[in-house]
């Protein structure tokens, strides 16, 4: 039930997500109906990892479906999707516009009737709320949680006129347009960088290159540069482990600092729900300059722009010398070279791998004059790609804060005149 001390404005109705719903329904069997293929077939597949990871449409997988389910489960405008089993459990994704796509059955698919806008519903679901709900409404074991369709259509909600709607997304959407433009900016510059980061230090056409190699162990190098281990030019600062007894899912006082883990590094400036206090870090604070990257579990992340401690699964890079920048540094650790590199060196207990000992067999060509120029020139974008991270946590918590306000009537919005 809607929490009834509330005031719900006269215009507005409280409800359930039932009464929004036109149809809710699960996809096609992952195995049997829209199995992953390695070909090119023109039709993707929507699956949970897609949503929970937010991948581009370009890479989703490739399916082979029959012409009758390609009809049935067709993504189209509009449309919502609610991952209903697993660790990503509750998470959702509107569609823009029709899709040469399907859905597999780890999702479900809302089509919203005419008493609502998709754009609304999606922010419900996009809701603190939301995801409290789905958390006291899943079932099964606790490594396999799932959603009933009945259960999630019980979801308390108000309607307000579609008027309202309207003004409640253009205000939301805004934001969200302001912070997508940064991520979009961020990629563009980290883009770039990479492309030169590859034809400077491993094409090796750079700046006054003469095309005069010489042999070393990693293959002809240019003359005058020379081979290291990456342990001798970069430290890998090994976290803390205060221990999941003094773990708060608050921060209880100004002692408390956020604490990272290897999941709570899948996106750049992402802020966990976790917050230790800061004597038990032993000096171990990290700031948003500062490059972190996963060597334990999911290997390889790289992660900028946050702050608080890390867990023994993470390493803060920092150089050891004067010519190295952190615009290199952020570069080399994201370059498929060093990541596959990463991946071969990097032993296995059980299914979880460990990347700790990679980093000793891993070794970098450079040249001192090559990589202050490329810091020079690149750093000044990193530090860029810093501040809208920056705006992009300053913009998200201003929308977080607005959201539940607008989705109870506690802050008005009218349609905005013509």
């Amino acid at each position: 039930m809607v929490d009834q001390t509330i005031t719900i404005p006269k215009e507005w109705k409280a409800s359930t997500l039932e009464e929004v719903v036109l149809k809710a329904s699960t996809g096609a069997d992952a195995i049997k109906r829209a199995p992953i293929v390695n070909l090119d077939t023109g039709i993707r597949c929507l699956r949970i990892q897609d949503v929970s990871q937010k991948k581009d449409y370009k890479n989703w997988g490739f399916t082979s479906v029959s012409a009758s389910d390609f009809e049935k489960f067709q993504l189209k405008k509009g449309e919502l999707f609610i991952a209903r089993t697993g660790a990503s459990i509750g998470v959702n994704l509107i569609i823009n516009k029709d899709l040469n796509a399907v859905f597999n059955n780890g999702l479900i698919r809302l089509r919203v009737n005419n008493k609502s806008i998709p754009e609304y519903v999606s922010y419900l679901l996009f809701s603190k709320s939301f995801k409290n709900y789905i958390l006291s409404i899943s079932q099964g074991t606790s490594t396999q949680p799932n959603i009933q369709i009945g259960a999630l259509l019980r979801f308390p909600i108000m309607i307000p006129p579609i008027s309202e709607q309207h003004a409640i997304v253009s205000v939301l959407s805004s934001l969200d347009k302001k912070i997508d433009l940064l991520k979009e900016q961020n990629k563009t510059l980290e883009a770039t960088a990479q492309t030169i980061f590859k034809e400077w230090f491993v094409n090796f056409n750079f700046p006054g290159a003469t095309g005069k190699m010489i042999d070393s162990e990693l293959g002809e190098i240019p003359k005058g540069w020379r081979v290291e281990k990456i342990s001798d030019i970069f430290e890998f600062i090994k976290g803390s482990e205060p221990g999941a007894a003094n773990y708060s899912n608050k921060k209880l006082n100004n002692n408390y600092v956020p604490f990272y883990r290897v999941q709570d590094i899948s996106q750049y400036g992402d802020i966990p729900n976790i917050y230790v206090e800061e004597k038990l870090l032993r000096g171990k604070i990290f700031s948003p300059d500062d490059i972190l990257i996963s060597l334990d579990g999911t290997i390889g992340r790289v992660f900028i722009g946050g702050t608080g401690g890390h867990s023994g699964g993470i390493r803060r890079v920092v150089k050891k010398h004067d010519l190295i920048k952190k615009s290199l540094i952020f570069c080399f650790l994201k370059s498929p070279k060093f990541q596959s590199n990463l991946g071969s060196f990097s032993g296995a207990e059980t299914t979880i791998k460990h990347a700790g000992g990679a980093i000793e067999h891993i070794k970098f060509a450079l040249n001192e004059d090559v990589c202050e120029k490329f810091g020079d020139t690149f750093d000044p974008l990193f530090y860029k790609a810093i501040s809208n991270i920056t705006q992009i946590k300053t913009l998200s918590t201003l929308r977080d804060t607005l959201l539940p306000k607008l989705m109870t009537g506690n802050v008005r919005v009218r349609e905005f005149e013509n």
